[in-house]
């Protein structure tokens, strides 16, 4: 019995060792990693992609020329809103106090005798420095948006105006300041448009223009600065005899500005701002 309990202390650690390999044995296997995808693929289809893997479209901003006639159109180029025209390529910009917003106007009347259509912005009461506590002077209605120029390329831009600046006392140096600045706002945003100016409507220097003609000779000087074509007004009352046709001492009758708009229609032709003419594609 003594031999039988020593051989059972041998066999016993033997025994265990061998419960442990059998338990530790492989078991089964690992299940594989099941897609995070909803559905499985059907069998031969591609393989599905997350939402992250496919590529995003974007919705193309509208054309202009999608747009209605008459539509705002906000240009990516300068974030201003502008305005869309039948046929910017013969219209003619006119920027203006209200010397020029009456229909008919003499500036109207010059430009549009030229054959120009018109498209005409501003205010009166407003000018290079001058507003009329609603709509800014010149510069800042134009960057703020008071008013909105064009869409594409007009051929001409034609800019009015220094009897308000004139009236509200404003600085040659506040005058000259803004007009460089609309010069160079209106050359950066068109290019290949042709640029004019046209001074201050007044009686001239020997017959009472005072600060009216003042303004509209720095106006010339500022033009010829920038090589602007610069139709000077500040004597026409008395040279083209015009006093007569005032309503107001300022503004025109319809008799003025039709004698006015005949002279600044062979103004602007002297200029060589008569419209270009349209050669058929080659």
């Amino acid at each position: 019995m003594r031999q039988a309990s020593a051989a059972f202390r041998l066999l016993a650690p033997m025994v265990a060792v061998g419960v442990l390999v059998v338990g530790c044995g492989a078991g089964p296997s690992s299940p594989t990693p099941v897609p995070t995808h909803s559905a499985a693929a059907a069998p031969g289809a591609p393989a599905p992609t997350s939402a992250a893997d496919k590529p995003l479209r974007v919705a193309p901003a509208p054309s202009p020329l999608d747009l209605p006639v008459g539509s705002l159109y906000k240009n990516p180029a300068n974030n201003r809103n502008e305005l869309v025209l039948a046929d910017v390529q013969h219209t003619a910009v006119l920027i203006g106090d209200s010397q020029s917003m009456p229909k008919d106007s003499w500036p109207q009347r010059g430009i549009a005798a030229l054959g120009y259509k018109l498209h005409v912005v501003g205010m009166g009461g407003t000018g290079f420095v001058a507003s009329n506590g609603t709509t800014g002077n010149y510069i800042d209605a134009l960057q703020r948006g008071d008013w909105v120029l064009p869409y594409g390329d007009p051929p001409l831009i034609v800019v009015q105006g220094g009897g308000n600046d004139a009236s509200q006392h404003a600085t040659d140096a506040q005058i000259t300041s803004n007009a460089e600045r609309l010069l160079a706002a209106l050359k950066k945003r068109y290019p290949g448009a042709r640029l004019a100016m046209i001074g201050t409507l007044a009686r001239g220097a020997a017959n009472g223009g005072g600060r009216r003609t003042e303004v509209d000779a720095l106006l010339g000087r500022i033009a010829a600065k920038h090589t602007v074509p610069f139709v000077s007004a500040g004597d026409w009352l008395t040279r083209h005899d015009a006093v007569q046709d005032l309503q107001d001492g300022v503004h025109m009758k319809a008799s003025g500005h039709k004698k006015l708009g005949d002279v600044l229609a062979v103004e602007l032709a002297v200029l060589g701002l008569a419209p270009r003419p349209d050669y058929p594609a080659q």
